[in-house]
């Protein structure tokens, strides 16, 4: 079971990965590959540019560094992917801050919010086949 769950975790961290990298490089290289650049209105921004640097390089590298520990068993694995779905999180609340709302965004909320629940299931926070148990009280 639990290699199963490092299994979905890493398929997961290197989607993300990708397609932060894939959206940072449209970011950079296409000016935002036609998302107005009046959602760049009350920012620091004036392109995409440097969003697309963040996206790609700050999110698309740490869920692909977190891909590569998880496939690796490396000790600090858990704590790369829980970092990854962290700022992942952020980003999307940020943009959704900055742009308003995209169904994309949903799709990488829930990507992100993914990780972290396969993170707590790894850590034995969260069992997928635990039960519930009630607790009596004596009267």
């Amino acid at each position: 079971m639990i290699k199963r769950v490092r299994s979905l975790l890493i398929v997961l961290l290197y989607f993300g990965a990708l397609s932060a990298i894939a959206g940072g490089v449209l970011g950079v290289v296409a000016n935002g590959a036609g998302v107005p650049l009046v959602y760049l209105k009350g920012t620091p921004f004036t392109s995409y540019f440097i969003p697309g640097l963040i996206l790609g390089v700050v999110i698309g590298g740490t869920q692909g560094f977190a891909a590569i520990t998880t496939q690796r068993h490396h000790p600090y694995s858990t704590v790369a992917a829980t970092v990854a779905g962290f700022g992942l999180i952020i980003w999307i609340f940020v943009e959704l801050a900055i742009t308003g709302y995209s169904w994309l965004q949903a799709v990488y909320l829930a990507l992100g919010v993914g990780e972290l629940l396969l993170v707590l299931v790894l850590l034995g926070v969260l069992s997928p086949t635990a039960r519930v148990r009630r607790a009596r009280c004596s009267p």
